[in-house]
This record gives C-alpha cells, structure tokens and sequence, in this order.
C-alpha cells in the first residue's frame, strides 16, 4: 500500500519505526495492571509459585496471540486491524460488528477508565484530594481534569502520527526506567525469599482460584494488538509489525517477571493478597521509605498516560477505517491536509469518551462488557488467519507458525476458554455485550441503504 496519495487526496504517512510501533505495544499493556493484579493473583491462586505460574502461563498464551496478529498485520498492513481481518473473512456485516463496538465502547471507554485512573491517583495527594470522592468516584473537578488528559492526547494525536509516536516513545522509556527502578527499591526493602514458599491462606485455591489468576495475568497482558490498528503508517510493516509485537511482549513478560519477583520477595503472602496497592507496599521499606511511594504514584500516572495515548492513536483508526469503507459517515475518514491524522476521528472518539466520563458509574462493570467484546474479536481475528491460509496456502508467514496451527491454534483455545469464563461469571455484562454487537446490524445495513441510493 501507498504510503501517500498519488492524488491531492490528503492520506494517511507511513512514518512509524519499528521502536515506535514496539512502544505501541509495551505502552499500551503496561499501565495499572503491573502494579495492582498482583494483589488479586494472589487472592486467587494463593501462593508465590502459583501466581508466578499464572504470569507464565497468561504470557504464553499472550506471546501466541502476538505471533498470530503478527502475521495477520504482515498480510494485511491497514488501518483498523481487527475490522479489517474479520471484514476480509468472514464479510462486511461481521467486521462492521467488530468495528462499531471497537468504536462506541471499547475504546472511548478505555480512554474514561484510564483518565479517571489518572486523577483517582492524583486525588491520593492530600493537596489534590478534592477530586475524588470518598468512595473513588470522580468529582466534578475531577472529572474536568480527566478530560484536560483526554483533550491533551487526542491534540498530541492530531497534529502528527510521527509526533505521536515520539511522545509514544519517550513516555515508554521513562516507564521502563521507573519500573525497573521500582523494582530495584523493593529488593532493598528488607524482604525475604522465604515469602516464596507461603500460602495466603484464606485464597480461592484449586482449578477455579487459578484460572481467575491466569485471567487476571490475561488482563495486564492485553493491549498488544493494538499496533496493528495503526499498521497503515509503520514503515515496513511486513518486518516491523511481527517484531514490535513479539519482541515488545517478550520484554513486557521480562518486566512482569521482575516486578512480581520483587513485589512476592519484599511482602509475605498475606500482604501481598490484602494490600489496595502491591507495589506502593512493596517499596515503603527501602531507603528511600515514603519518597518511594511518590515514585510510583508518579510511575503509575506516566504508565497510564502512555498507555492514554497509544490507547487514543490506535482506536481512531478504526473508527476511520470504518468510515472509509462507506459503513460509517464519511466525514470521519477525512485526513487532515497538513497533519496527515484522521483528525476528525480521533475528535468523535474523544467527545464519546466525555461522555462516558460524564455517566461515571462503575468501571470495573464497564470493563467486563468490553473484556467480552474484546476477546470475542480477538478469537474471530484467529480464526480469520486459517481462511486466508484456506484460501492461499502460498502465502509466506512473516513469522515461524511452527508448522502452521499451533499459535493461532493455541490462541483461539486460550481465547475461548477466557470468553467462556467471562461469559459464565460475568452473565449480565457479557449479555449487555453482546447486545451492543447486535445492535450494529440495523446501522450497518442503514448505511449500506445509504451507499445504494
């Protein structure tokens, strides 16, 4: 594909490296969830080695996914990713489900819950307490300052994918140093290795308290696919999308490893389960003593804000790819004539979010139908890679697929096997969820009415 126009059609640049592209990935997984799930893996499994083995076994099943959507991005370098795959194989109606969901739910809420993350976690200072209310919800304060952090991403995504990826960038690097630094200071904290040989007691245990910590590790592993959305503007992306997703989610599980490795030697089993915040806990024994808590609140606030902007660069392209097709108003697959963005895109998804921000209520519900959603796309994604082998086996893979099946194979299992435990736990979300998909079929065909007359 064309990196620009042969037209005075203003279109999308390819100006993203592979360090871009591979920030994309590391940015976008590491926000909260390498400081918080800890605390619930242990509530589930129990013990050290239990929970260890959940992030193992959640970045196994992570790492197959990169090297399918790896492959799926080699062959299919264009905006909206998942859209554009489920479109290709299984038809226009079913990548518009995809799409429309992407596009008024996952993504503007993403951006509310990670904002309001943000402030919750600024609202902790005693000076800025007044922006959050006692039982963590928003203040109006509170709420206008996560929208300043909206507004402040959506402009950086505006003028310049190239701009973007740079601020993409630096912030993964300043989140990579701080993690690790964090990491360090809880090896100073006075700890113990005998905390690895413990058991929390009171924990769910068995089967099922270890398929809840694997889901949790599943959670803090997800976002990866997210650079295939904006794989229209990464330079050679037949070599650039298989490396950013592999050797991104390669060095997230190194990170994963070491924060949990630090976190289980400085707390004993039964700290690490009751504790609101692992790593702060984790920490407030070193040298550094109460100062280190502020480092990783401050970590905390720039790992969400990295992951706030990969999150807002990524989903727009859907919403653009969407509209670019004629399923969606054609207005929104406009590119801005100097920045090279779909400006208006990115606009649309940064008023949904608003809105969202201004509905406040529980995000950790919201985040369940969305979960639903998400990995419903994502096991149709892989199921997409065997039609397009189907149909041309001649196609070269980007990446080893050790004898073709076994990682989207292996995916998909993992996939359903997680949609199964959502759906089953989570029976009122999961059925909102997939009312919403649904709910995509009179637009889809309103539009295609639209295209016809």
């Amino acid at each position: 594909m064309a990196t620009a126009s042969t037209t005075n059609t203003p279109s999308l640049l390819r100006e993203l490296g592979a360090s871009h592209a591979a920030s994309i990935v590391i940015g976008v997984v590491i926000g909260s969830g390498i400081f918080l799930v800890p605390a619930e893996m242990m509530q589930a499994a129990g013990s050290a080695k239990l929970v260890y083995l959940a992030w193992i076994v959640g970045g196994v099943f992570s790492f197959f996914g990169a090297v399918t959507y790896a492959q799926l991005g080699a062959m299919k370098p264009q905006s909206g990713g998942e859209y554009v795959y489920i479109r290709d194989a299984f038809g226009p109606l079913a990548g518009f489900l995809v799409g429309w969901t992407w596009m008024l739910v996952i993504k503007p809420s993403s951006l509310a819950a990670i904002s309001t993350g943000i402030v919750r976690i600024l609202g902790s200072f005693s000076v800025l307490s007044f922006l959050i209310l006692p039982g963590g919800q928003l203040t109006w304060s509170g709420k206008v300052v996560a929208t300043a952090f909206v507004t402040f991403i959506s402009v950086v995504n505006h003028v310049g994918v190239r701009r973007a990826g740079n601020f993409q960038l630096a912030f993964t690097i300043l989140k990579i140093t701080l993690v690790v630094v964090i990491a360090a200071l809880a090896f100073t904290s006075g700890g113990s290795w005998s905390h690895f040989t413990e058991h929390y007691s009171t924990a769910t245990g068995g089967i099922t308290g270890f398929v809840v910590a694997v889901a949790a590790a599943l959670w803090a592993y997800d976002g990866w696919s997210d650079v295939n959305m904006v794989a229209e503007e990464v330079k050679d992306p037949e070599r650039n999308v298989p490396l950013a997703l592999i050797g991104g989610l390669l060095a997230i599980g190194a990170l994963y490893m070491l924060v949990n490795a630090a976190v289980q030697f400085a707390l004993p089993a039964v700290a690490v389960a009751t504790s609101a915040s692992p790593m702060s806990d984790a920490v407030r024994g070193s040298a550094l003593g109460v100062a280190a808590v502020i480092v990783v609140s401050a970590a905390m606030i720039i790992s969400l804000t990295t992951t706030l902007n990969g999150v807002a660069m990524s989903g727009s392209r859907m919403t653009f790819a969407l509209a670019r097709d004629g399923n969606f108003f054609a207005f929104l697959a406009k590119v801005h004539p100097r920045f090279h963005t779909p400006h208006l895109a990115i606009a649309l998804q940064g008023i949904l979010s608003f809105c969202f921000l201004l509905i406040g209520g529980n995000f950790r519900q919201l985040f369940t139908l969305a979960l639903f959603a998400e990995w419903l796309s994502y096991t149709a994604a892989a199921v997409a890679l065997f039609v397009f082998r189907s149909r041309d086996r001649s196609v070269s893979h980007a990446v080893p697929l050790w004898k073709f099946p076994i990682a989207p194979g292996a995916f998909i299992v993992a996939s359903a096997a997680l949609l199964y435990y959502t759906f089953s736990s989570n029976l009122r979300y999961s059925v909102i969820g997939s009312l919403v998909i649904l709910a995509g079929i009179p637009v889809f065909y309103a539009f295609a009415y639209r295209r016809r007359v």
